[in-house]
Formats: structure tokens, C-alpha cells, sequence
């Protein structure tokens, strides 16, 4: 049996604001340990018996940087392909595609093992075993699901009532999915034994997924088919990527598989499982990764407090103080900050809401910005003039490109660059610099075998991102 775990990074996690952000979404957070959620995801199926491949459906403005942390640590060098949405479009689209493209791929009789990108699960040992279990049951026909037994009457998730007399080997038979619940109602589910967190990960054959979506969500599969159709497929000796066409993608149906199949098929099963499940959906679930001092403290970062109890501080850039204060989440990065009672954890939200309605960019970009090519790090911004640290990778090259409205100045601070300006191409070394006027094409491209790091100047009447024309791109984004 083929098994293929399907990796959905979607979310952006504006719970975890300011550290996550739509360009930097919760699954590239770095946890205490160094790694980071889809890191983790990745290292966790890949483990798995049975696995030929990793199938991950993510946004395409997120490929070059989910490469990047794959590679740091797909030792094995296990197969991997990409589906790349043009935007989000729910649950129900990504499982409907990654199963068509399945299909085609390996077969009806392939499994998919669908996985979120943004959950921790920390004992992998029982995971792997409920893997195992469910399995068996998806090789039977069943659509399983991972019903995480509940430790505590949890109000923010919803649940899954199992059939007490319809056991099956190595799971249950799903009588219903409930919404999250009010607080008497989630003690009665917890005291009840057949209730469990509806974790979102699904194990179920190819074919059989298929046949039930075309069954209960015909509208969701055949849009989605159109939609590939009309895609581009692409592979390469690193992975097989499948872009999915936008103008089609918008027409299909916004709705979770949850809704759409899950809640209406007769053949769910749910396999238990405790396996050390958590969602991360806040900044309390975030800080109890991290050990208490005495005072019930948990800090990440230099802190130094006094008199303060029971406070979450992550703070990784500068020192920070707390005194007299408790049962606050403090949250530092270099350009925001972000301190929340601990009840009011879930209502950060709110801010990012707040951050789109004003159309600031702090809710979608941090400082430091990742491209296929490297990252930029702005420094400065100011009244016509910007200032930027670019780190260019061994190899990699930014796209021949003009600006309408900025000049720039480049300064090499370590490594050599290949400039193309205008018409001339130099190379520069350490402290060596050239000056592009607005209206000239040029390049910039990393020739050496370490990190090539520049300083950029702006200045101009508009120094905004988005006044860019390229002309060639070595990663597919040629202005049509």
C-alpha cells in the first residue's frame, strides 16, 4: 500500500499576530526547540511506513520559502509535490485536488493521510500507531478521522460523538460532528467517554474520497477538475508542482471538508488517539512549550522581572522588563508589540482585523521579508528614501527588472555580485557599490559558494514594492 501524507499550510494564524503573519504564516513559526510547525509536520510523515511521497498544498506565494524549510530537513531526500493555490479556497478544495492529482499519480488505491501544517503533536510513537489503525480502516472504505481524547472540557474546538455500539477494529463509527461547544456542554462530552476533539486530520483511499465527494460535494469535485484542467504542471528533479489556474479556481465552492463531505457521509470512521495533540491556536497554547520559573513565568528572550507573576514574554530582539504585572502575554519583534491579558487570547484577532480594515502592513509582512532568492531586511524607511540589508543565496539570482519612480544604490558588505546596470555588467566585491537610475534594467545575481549581503538605498517619490516590471525571472514571476 502506497501511502502519500498531503500537507495543508493555509492558515495564516492571526491568533499568534504579531509573530505570524499572512506572509510569514503560523506553520514557519519557530518553536523553542529551533524548529518550526511545518518542519516538524514534514519530519513526522516522512517517518511513517509506507510513504513515497509528500504531496504539500500551500499558497504559491509560499513554494521557494516551504522548499527552503523542507530542505533543512528532508535528509532522506523523499519525493515531494507542491499544489499551489492562487488564494485560499477551504479544506474541502485542497483535499478535492491533492485527491484528483493522486489519482492520476498513483491510483485509486493510493492513500492520503491529510495532515495540518500548523499542529504540534508530541508523542509521534502512538501517532505512527494511529496512523497504522487507520490504515486498516481507510483500506476498508472508511473515511477516518483522528478523534484526540479529550483532557479537559475544551470550548474553542469542536467534537466528534462516536457510536458506542458500532466499534470497529482499531476505531469507532462516527455518529455526528458537533460545533464547539458551551462549557456545560463540552464537562457532559468529557464526562460521556464517546466524545473527542475533531483534530482535522484525515486518513481515507483515493478512490473512495473521490466517490464520496462526487456523491455528497459534486459541485466542489468537478470544479475543482476544471480548475486542473486548466493548470500548469511542472517537474523538476527536486519535485512535481501543479499551479493551479486562478480565473477557474475562483469558481469553486468555499467550504471546509468538514461541511462539505465529512458531516454528510455515512462511512466516517474516527481512530482515538492520545498522541500529545495541540492545535497552537494561541499564545497561551505557544507559551506552554516553554518552562516556568517559580513565579509561573515563562520567558523566551532576555527578561527581567520583578514582582510579576504567571506572564508569557517572547522577546527575542531586545531586553525586556515586567514589574508588578501578571497573567500578561507580552509579544516583541522589531517592528511590533502586542501585550494581551491571558483571557483574552483569542481575541487577537481583533488587532489583525483592525490592521486590514487600515490597510497597515504590519499585519502582512514582517521586517525581514523571505523571496525565492533570499530575504530583505528594511532597516530605515523614511520620506523618499528607504534602506535595505539584502542576502542573496549562493547561486540565486533577483529577476532583470526596472522601477518607474526609485533609484538605488548598491553596497557590497560581504561575498561578490554580478550586477547587470542598463547596459554594463560588473562584478563588485567587498565595499565596491553602483548607483541605478529609475528607468534602467538591471540584476543582481550571487555567483559565489557563502551568502552574498548588500546594502540597498532607496530614494524617490514612491518607494512602494509593488512599482517593479521584470523583464526575466528565474522563478515564474515575468509580468504577462
Amino acid at each position: 500500500m502506497e501511502l502519500i501524507p498531503v500537507i495543508l499550510s493555509g492558515g495564516v494564524g492571526s491568533r499568534l499576530w504579531p509573530v505570524s503573519r499572512e506572509a510569514h504564516p503560523k506553520p514557519f513559526m519557530e518553536l523553542p526547540d529551533g524548529q518550526n510547525l511545518i518542519q516538524k509536520t514534514f519530519l513526522r510523515a516522512s517517518g511513517l511506513e509506507g510513504v513515497v511521497e509528500i504531496l504539500t498544498v500551500t499558497n504559491r506565494e509560499l513554494l521557494f520559502k516551504t522548499e527552503d524549510e523542507y530542505g533543512s530537513v528532508n535528509k532522506a531526500k523523499l519525493a515531494q509535490g507542491f499544489i499551489l493555490e492562487p488564494f485560499g479556497r477551504n479544506t474541502a478544495a485542497a483535499v478535492a485536488a491533492a485527491a484528483l492529482q493522486l489519482e492520476a499519480t498513483h491510483g485509486p488505491d493510493a492513500q492520503m493521510l491529510v495532515l495540518a501544517a500548523d499542529h504540534l503533536i508530541q508523542d509521534e510513537k502512538a501517532f505512527a500507531e494511529a496512523v497504522v489503525s487507520a490504515t486498516k480502516l481507510a483500506a476498508e472504505g472508511w473515511l477516518v478521522t483522528f478523534g484526540i481524547q479529550p483532557t479537559y472540557p475544551e470550548t474553542g474546538f469542536g467534537y466528534v460523538e462516536a457510536q458506542k455500539d458500532a466499534p470497529l477494529k482499531g476505531g469507532l463509527k462516527v455518529a455526528r460532528f458537533v460545533e464547539k461547544p458551551d462549557l456545560n456542554t463540552a464537562q457532559g462530552y468529557v464526562s460521556a467517554g464517546n466524545y473527542f476533539w475533531n483534530s482535522g486530520m484525515f486518513c481515507f483511499r483515493v478512490g473512495t474520497v473521490l466517490e464520496e465527494l462526487r456523491q455528497h460535494a459534486p459541485d466542489v469535485v468537478e470544479a475543482v477538475a476544471r480548475t486542473i484542467e486548466l493548470s500548469r504542471l511542472t517537474s523538476s528533479n527536486k519535485y512535481r508542482c501543479l499551479a493551479l489556474d486562478a480565473d477557474a479556481f475562483a469558481e469553486v465552492p468555499d467550504i471546509s471538508i468538514d461541511y462539505a463531505l465529512m458531516e454528510r457521509s455515512s462511512k466516517v470512521a474516527t481512530v482515538p488517539c492520545d498522541i500529545g495533540w495541540s492545535d497552537i491556536g494561541s499564545w497561551n497554547a505557544v507559551s506552554e512549550l516553554t518552562e516556568s520559573d517559580e513565579n509561573g513565568n515563562r520567558f523566551e528572550g532576555e527578561v527581567l522581572s520583578h514582582g510579576s507573576r504567571n506572564n508569557y514574554v517572547n522577546s527575542e530582539g531586545r531586553l525586556t522588563a515586567l514589574v508588578g504585572v501578571q497573567d500578561l502575554l507580552v509579544i516583541d519583534t522589531p517592528d511590533a508589540v502586542m501585550i494581551a491579558h491571558k483571557d483574552h487570547a483569542q481575541d487577537v484577532k481583533h488587532i489583525v482585523n483592525q490592521l486590514k480594515a487600515s490597510s497597515h502592513t504590519v499585519h502582512l509582512l514582517h521586517r525581514t521579508v523571505h523571496r525565492p532568492w533570499g530575504t530583505y531586511t528594511t532597516l530605515e524607511n523614511g520620506e523618499r528614501f528607504k534602506i535595505k540589508r539584502i542576502v542573496v543565496k549562493p547561486g540565486a539570482s533577483l529577476s532583470l527588472q526596472m522601477h518607474h519612480h526609485r533609484s538605488e544604490h548598491w553596497i557590497v558588505v560581504s561575498g561578490t555580485a554580478v550586477v547587470v546596470n542598463d547596459q554594463k555588467e560588473l562584478m563588485l566585491h567587498t565595499n565596491e557599490s553602483t548607483f541605478i537610475r529609475a528607468g534602467h534594467k538591471h540584476r543582481l545575481k550571487n555567483p559565489g559558494v557563502i551568502d552574498l549581503v548588500l546594502i540597498e538605498v532607496q530614494s524617490g517619490d514612491y518607494l512602494g514594492e509593488d512599482d517593479i516590471v521584470r523583464f526575466e525571472d528565474n522563478y515564474g514571476r515575468v509580468d504577462k
